[in-house]
């Protein structure tokens, strides 16, 4: 059996079709900034609410044995990390890292691509709850925390919404790393 000389050799070949591209994501740069409005204020409304309803160092039982609010002042970093440590100009080097983080932030949010949803949706929720957290360590100094989560006497670190916000996106851009595989070359819209 010959080849038939009538068929171009190209055309014996299997080529793949040439895919149609993929609409870009629902989640656009303006949705992103509304999300990480929405997180800001939610922050900022809640700890208000906590500095004007809750003593300092009090706490206000919720749920027995597993949930209270409550009102601490978090100067260091997350997880109270450097909370106690007592420095010069510590408002401003928190302050001054908290800038950088941010900007970094932002710089790697203006790199993902189109397509990547969950990866855009982590870093809106990130922004978010960076900028919550920096307008407090720029105006006064402290975080406050106010989420008291516990088992018995095992009580995780006080938190708040920004936390909440930069807790759930990080897992967003992990499981993104998961889902996505890192394929998606595309620039940002």
């Amino acid at each position: 059996m010959g080849i038939n000389p009538s068929i171009p050799a190209a055309a014996t070949t299997d080529v793949p079709a040439e895919s149609t591209p993929l609409p870009p994501s629902w989640m656009t740069r303006r949705v992103m900034i509304v999300v990480a409005v929405v997180i800001l204020v939610a922050d900022q409304l809640t700890k208000y609410a906590v500095r004007t309803q809750i003593s300092l160092h009090d706490s206000i039982e919720v749920i027995p044995g597993l949930f209270n609010l409550v009102h601490v002042r978090n100067t260091g970093a997350a997880f109270g990390f450097l909370n106690s440590a007592d420095m010069a100009n510590k408002q401003l080097l928190m302050t001054a890292i908290a800038l950088v983080a941010l900007g970094a932030i932002s710089l790697y949010a203006s790199q993902v691509g189109t397509r990547e949803t969950l990866a855009r949706a982590g870093l809106a929720l990130i922004l978010g709850g960076a900028l919550g957290n920096l307008v407090d360590r720029a105006s006064v100094g402290y975080v406050v925390d106010f989420v008291d989560v516990y088992w018995r006497s095992y009580h995780f670190w006080a938190f708040n919404v920004a936390d909440s916000a930069i807790t759930v996106g990080a897992s967003l851009l992990i499981l993104d790393m998961f889902v996505s595989g890192g394929n998606d070359v595309s620039t940002s819209v």
